[in-house]
């Protein structure tokens, strides 16, 4: 007997291949009863990995109620796989290869600015490196990235617990580059970045000193 999850993933799976399908449809060809493909159903629903579709003119001739047709989001097809990441992985290869890695650098410039896009004038407006990490911090999670702020000794650091792109940095760790330089512009510090997804850390964490160390007299450096 399947499980759970391995049920559900059956469900989505004819739902990808085959929907709109309706209920009937599913249980037939899994061979699982009407009320347990509706609670998969619903639970895809919930999670907004499934959506009803309204019933088509030559569905509707029939007498009764038209039967409601299932069908999976963008969201419920991502559990599949898109191959975007290797898509994205081959055309850089092919910019670094044809065009030479400042290109590959100046298409990461780019990209960081497009997604940051209107959030650089909302950290921009804040007062301080503290108060623009927040404002960074709230930008970044509406860019999908499930960034967090928090106190690190003298400064603060900037967490960011997902990286949609983190297959491909993997590979041109420039798109990480570019993103602590732009960082550093936005935030009018230095920042250091100290791990990343793509070098398989939990989280991107960049350090963000909040204090300027005071300039050592002559003479008396540290050795």
């Amino acid at each position: 007997m399947k499980s759970e999850l391995g049920t559900r993933e059956a469900v989505a799976r004819l739902l990808m291949e085959q929907g709109p399908v309706t209920a009937a449809a599913v249980a037939s060809a899994l061979k699982l009863s009407g009320p347990a493909v509706r609670r998969h159903l619903d639970a895809l629903i919930d999670d907004g990995e499934a959506e009803l579709r309204a019933a088509s003119r030559r569905a509707r001739r029939g007498r009764g109620r038209p039967a409601k047709h299932y069908l999976l989001t963008d969201a419920g097809r991502a559990r599949f796989g898109h191959g975007y990441d290797d898509l994205a992985v081959a055309a850089l290869r092919y910019l670094a290869e044809h065009a030479g890695p400042n290109a590959v650098q100046d298409f990461a410039a780019h990209r960081v600015d497009e997604l940051l896009g209107e959030g650089k004038a909302q950290v921009a407006a804040a007062d301080g490196p503290d108060a623009r990490a927040d404002v960074l911090a709230d930008v970044l999670t509406a860019r999908g990235y499930a960034a967090q702020m928090r106190e690190a000794g003298a400064g603060v650091q900037l967490c960011q617990h997902h990286c949609p792109v983190a297959h491909v940095a993997a590979e041109f760790p420039e798109l990480c580059e570019a993103e602590t330089q732009a960082f550093a512009e936005l935030l009018g510090t230095h920042v250091q970045r100290l791990a990343t997804i793509a070098r398989g850390d939990a989280a991107c964490t960049t350090h963000v000193p909040l204090e300027i160390p005071a300039t050592i007299p002559r003479g008396r450096q540290s050795v």
